[in-house]
């Protein structure tokens, strides 16, 4: 009966890429896109911009107010407690606050004498 299934094995792919740091800041002129990314991780890095609804069968859905319009909200994703609510908009905004500081390059965090 175990013969009738074979057994396929699986293939991996990899793709290597190579980046370099020479010291010096890689400046570059950013693209529309690029700046309206890093604009919307600032937006979203900042609690003020997130709001809790409840929800009619008593979840709690999370929300985040769009940049341009004010009156917009955009739900993100629901939970069942306020406490996990809160706790997923607290990691949300950890999460792009630590996306903005990798996009300043890398830091110094431990020198030698």
């Amino acid at each position: 009966m175990l013969n009738q299934f074979k057994l396929k094995t699986m293939t991996y792919f990899y793709y290597k890429t190579t980046k370099t740091w020479n010291g010096q800041p890689q400046y570059k002129q950013m693209t529309n896109s690029e700046e309206e990314t890093i604009n919307l991780w600032k937006h979203l890095s900042d609690k003020k911009n997130w709001r809790i609804v409840q929800l009619p069968n008593g979840y709690y859905q999370i929300e985040y107010r769009d940049i341009e319009n004010k009156e917009t909200w955009y739900d993100v994703t629901r939970r069942e407690t306020l406490e996990s609510a809160e706790a997923a908009i607290d990691g949300s905004v950890e999460h792009y606050g630590k996306k903005l500081e990798f996009v300043k390059g890398p830091k110094v965090v431990k020198t030698f004498k």
